[in-house]
């Protein structure tokens, strides 16, 4: 299972302590410092069945500061995945990636169903 993170994220530290308080192993990786490949968001996007813009981190603030809400309903998917590939901060966190599964976001119920 791969875990990723942005470290100084409250709701990554929650998912981390779920996931260690339910002894779930795992690779961690810092996503602003080791950022998602398109290569990489295109396969987990076309494996989780989620809309592409359930990846963006709608509430960060270079998603705010480069105007994507009304930028993103004008962009092919291919646009979207190259700009998600450009920085970590705009992908929405934590994720978690496994053969079965892509976990987008903790939602304990989604993730307590999935792990």
């Amino acid at each position: 299972m791969l875990f990723l993170e942005y470290p100084k994220c409250s709701t990554c530290k929650k998912a981390k302590k779920w996931l260690d308080e339910h002894n779930v192993k795992y690779e961690d990786r810092h996503i602003v410092e080791n950022n998602p490949t398109f290569d990489e968001l295109k396969s987990w996007y076309e494996q989780s069945n989620l809309p592409l813009k359930r990846f963006f981190n709608t509430s960060g603030l270079l998603y705010k500061e480069l105007e994507l809400k009304d930028k993103l309903p004008d962009m092919s998917e291919e646009e979207q995945l190259q700009l998600l590939a450009t920085n970590g901060m705009l992908v929405k966190r934590p994720l978690v990636i496994t053969k079965d599964y892509i976990l987008v976001g903790f939602k304990e119920k989604e993730w307590a169903d999935c792990i």
